[in-house]
């Protein structure tokens, strides 16, 4: 049986990265610490072990962020799903920065699913979501 649910995406950059992102063009990542927003309803478990593989063929535009990061962590909202916009919402409530409209969204009215992360928000913002971490690669 798949598992549904959605996820945040704790991402690190060690080093500035300008990344082509298709239709929003090359985009400049600083340093620092992302979450990206996601869902994913035909199986979590596939769809998170995707996201902190290196071995990828890039699909979607958090896939270009996660092949230069130099961690990724996977925290799942299961079993009780958080709806994805909702998650977005929240993040940015936390006090996470959004960046770059039009990342990740194009199927829902948010104007983004990525955000940058500033001081001590990621902790509280798991901690408030009941968010589980569940994979990683370091």
């Amino acid at each position: 049986m798949k598992r549904k649910g959605t996820y945040v995406l704790e991402m690190t950059l060690d080093t500035d990265a300008d990344l082509d992102i298709g239709a929003l063009g090359t985009l400049h990542f600083p340093r620092g610490t992302y979450c990206y927003v996601g869902s994913a309803m035909g199986g979590l478990d596939q769809r998170l072990s995707r996201h902190v593989s290196m071995d990828k063929k890039i699909r979607w535009h958090i896939d270009r962020l996660t092949m230069v990061a130099s961690s990724v962590y996977a925290h799942e909202s299961y079993p009780d799903p958080i709806p994805e916009c909702h998650l977005a919402h929240l993040a940015e409530a936390a006090g996470m920065e959004p960046v770059f409209p039009g990342f990740g969204c194009s199927d829902c009215r948010c104007t983004t699913h990525l955000f940058r992360v500033t001081g001590d928000v990621l902790e509280r913002f798991l901690e408030d979501s009941g968010l589980t971490t569940t994979y990683s690669r370091r």
